[in-house]
């Protein structure tokens, strides 16, 4: 599974970690992402979509999930 969120393209996102020195390293953010069932309302399919919580939280306030 990529870590990719399916509406808004929300992806990890690879940063640098600053010890006290300033030495930098790589480390990485990864979207807060969530595995969800979707109905749709005309033909009765059910999809199963990967959403981050922000679109989540959208889809819920449509009144979707």
């Amino acid at each position: 599974m990529s870590r990719v969120c399916e509406v808004t393209g929300k992806k990890t996102g690879v940063w640098n970690n600053r010890s006290h020195s300033m030495r930098a390293t790589k480390r990485k953010f990864y979207p807060n992402l969530f595995k969800k069932n979707i109905r749709d309302p005309e033909t009765g399919l059910v999809f199963q979509i990967t959403v981050s919580a922000k679109w989540l939280k959208t889809l819920k306030k449509k009144g979707i999930v």
